[in-house]
């Protein structure tokens, strides 16, 4: 008995489990903004951050902040141009954050 010759063009079973409990693990989306937590060994704790201390957002411009008061009043003498372009880069990025939160404060968005 000779066996005929088959092409398939789809996978023989078309079907997805969609179960709500899993869609975390499978990368789905569930709102327009969503936040990848990534790999990490304490996701509740992260969230708990995020829920009680600040966003990501909130708290790396507070980090900015920071650094920008301690780069004011450290003497930057010594260090290389590689290292003072990236310091200067940083106080570029800082001022644009302010202008950028100046903006949002006068279309009232803040």
């Amino acid at each position: 008995m000779r066996k005929s010759f088959s092409f398939a063009l789809a996978p023989e079973q078309l079907w997805q489990a969609i179960n709500p409990w899993t869609f975390n693990s499978q990368g789905a989306q569930f709102g327009l903004i969503n936040i990848d937590m990534g790999q990490t060994a304490h996701p509740e704790t992260e969230q708990r951050i995020l829920d009680e201390v600040g966003s990501y957002g909130r708290q790396l411009g507070r980090i900015g902040d920071a650094l920008e008061v301690l780069i004011d009043h450290v003497k930057l003498e010594g260090v290389s141009p590689a290292e003072a372009d990236t310091i200067a880069i940083l106080k570029g990025q800082l001022a644009e954050v302010r202008k950028v939160k100046a903006k949002s404060v006068a279309a009232g968005s803040a």
